[in-house]
């Protein structure tokens, strides 16, 4: 199940957004097996990292939901009327907000932007997986060897 709502007046409510998505779509929560919300973002919210962060701990535990967060990092950052929004970050700061966020939401954060991936917990993850398989292999291939050399 979707859900929609998109803000696009110089303005980047994050709570008022997230607080409709919980109150309203998460009211019968026991009918879903699990529960997502993924926002898709240009750049920091209006409020401080701090209180969504607070908020955002709250209601994913109330609610036994994750929050993730795909953050586009445009070469412009402005509003969709080319107004620049009530707070403002550069785009690392930006992100630095969001991964704070999305730790406190158990979820998991995504940067990208024109040129690429920047930062993905997804990516980081599997490579740590493919690091820890070529460590195996590594230690089963000296296993072998030293095999070898005793008979």
């Amino acid at each position: 199940r979707w859900v929609l709502s998109l803000q696009c007046k110089g303005s980047r409510n994050f709570l008022s957004a997230l607080r409709r998505a919980v109150e309203v779509d998460f009211k019968d929560k026991e009918k879903h097996k699990s529960q997502g919300l993924y926002l898709l973002t240009t750049g920091i919210p209006d409020q401080e990292t701090h209180t969504i962060s607070a908020y955002v701990a709250e209601v994913c535990r109330g609610f036994d939901l994750q929050l993730h967060v795909c953050l586009f990092s445009a070469r412009r950052d402005v509003g969709c009327s080319g107004v620049i929004p009530a707070r403002y970050a550069n785009p690392t700061q930006t992100a630095r907000a969001f991964k704070e966020i999305v730790q406190a939401a158990s979820g998991r954060f995504h940067w990208f932007g024109e040129a690429g991936i920047f930062e993905s917990d997804d990516i980081t993850s599997i490579v740590a997986e493919m690091e820890k398989a070529k460590s195996y292999s590594q230690k089963c291939a000296f296993l072998v060897e030293s095999l070898k050399q005793r008979s």
